[in-house]
């Protein structure tokens, strides 16, 4: 089993003091469902009327849960809601039983709550493959049911995760036609890392009042910019489900996708982004490359994407080298538009490389320098047009090796 004692270098001080969410209510606790001696369940209940959106991995192996999920999450309805999520077996690549099991735990989880099945949406992340002991989750619900209350978020945080070493959560509070508006997020999520979706596991509450279109175009926007934009192993997860419940509580209304709410959002959302790669396993260095120059902006990503999921760039961060060669390489099997004799390479404020060539100012001791630092830049001009992008990423080492290969002991 992963040894979640470490914590990881880049980790925040400590977990946020996040805003009370109305409408809103978690718990967590010790269910065995392959962890002992830690939370491994969490759930939340949603008031009526809250709205939901949500996306989900684009895996071809995606998991019952999020089969669920998808199936539901476009059904309109002024009931309450609520969300279950178990850490430590996947209930992936399950076949038939896979289904029985999500069918199992949200029919009772609506029979305790006294809500419509459809109204509950569950989450499974863990090892893949074996069948799920629902019966663990289901026998622990009444208890999960007297423990639910509005300050209990940080609760729930512990209970989604697997190998991650840390906690994750982010908020934001605004102001919308004067009324306060409240913002609160948490992720799980440190390997298997590249998401075509969102990432992981990740719920976001608000008690804005916010139509369920509305809703679900500002998310899948703002997921393209956050969640979609990081990679840790170049790995997509078969139960990646990010999902976004407005309560409506606060009385403020949102009526469309630009705005002071949309702005804090997308912080909230890019936090627990950027949370997640600081947690990638065996981390010591956070990377940002950014790519500009390129001929559209999907060419930007692609290089972008390239430079991030490369190995031999990401163990020459691991090991401090200011190997810039390695990001050229990089860039030329992407298979996005580029000339050799137009890049640029910095890192930091460094001018590294230029014209096809080694920058005549560069001087290797500060490159060297440079790459000790914990948060690193990368950036590279394409040099053929406007296009940009920006990913982040963290370095590989001997830690990411020894957490996998024992993953499942």
């Amino acid at each position: 089993m992963a040894d979640i004692t470490h914590v990881s270098p880049l980790a925040p001080a400590e977990f946020p003091t996040l805003p009370v969410i109305d409408g809103a209510e978690f718990a967590a606790v010790e269910a065995g469902v392959k962890y002992q001696n830690r939370k491994d369940v969490m759930l939340a209940r949603l008031a009526p009327g809250t709205t939901l959106a949500g996306v989900f991995t684009k895996s071809s192996t995606r998991a019952a849960p999020v089969l669920d999920c998808q199936a539901k999450i476009g059904l309109d309805s002024s009931d309450g809601a609520a969300i279950i999520v178990n850490a430590g077996n996947a209930n992936a690549f399950t076949g038939k039983n896979g289904a029985e099991a999500t069918n199992a735990v949200t029919s009772a989880v609506a029979s305790v709550l006294g809500l419509p099945e459809n109204r509950i949406f569950s989450s499974s992340t863990g090892v893949i493959g074996e069948p799920l002991p629902y019966d663990r989750i289901t026998g622990k619900l009444d208890e999960l049911k007297q423990r639910l209350s509005d300050t209990s978020i940080q609760d729930a945080a512990e209970g989604i995760r697997t190998t991650d070493t840390f906690v994750k959560g982010s908020g934001a509070e605004i102001e919308i036609d004067g009324k306060p508006v409240k913002i609160a997020g948490i992720a799980k999520g440190s390997g298997m890392i590249a998401p075509d979706m969102a990432t992981m596991l990740v719920y976001i509450f608000t008690d804005a009042k916010i139509a369920r279109p509305v809703l679900q175009s500002m998310l899948s926007e703002l997921t393209d910019l956050t969640f979609n934009n990081i990679t840790v192993d170049s790995d997509t997860s078969t139960s990646d489900t990010l999902l976004l419940a407005a309560t409506g509580a606060s009385g403020a209304e949102v009526a469309d996708t630009t705005g002071p709410f949309r702005d804090a959002l997308h912080q909230v959302m890019l936090d627990l982004a950027h949370q997640v790669v600081r947690d990638g396993e065996g981390a010591t260095k956070f990377v940002e490359i950014s790519v500009s120059g390129a001929a559209t902006d999907a060419d930007a990503r692609t290089h972008a994407l390239a430079i991030a999921n490369s190995p031999l760039v990401k163990t020459a961060v691991a090991g401090e080298d200011p190997n810039w060669g390695r990001i050229v390489m990089a860039i030329g099997k992407s298979g996005a538009a580029a000339d050799r004799d137009l890049l640029s390479i910095k890192f930091g404020d460094i001018l590294v490389a230029e014209n096809g060539w080694v920058c005549e100012s560069y001087n290797e001791d500060d490159g060297a320098s440079y790459m000790k630092q914990q948060d690193l830049n990368i950036n590279v001009d394409i040099g053929l047009g406007t296009g940009q992008s920006t990913v982040w990423t963290c370095d590989l080492t001997h830690g990411y090796i020894t957490i996998n290969a024992d993953y499942r002991s």
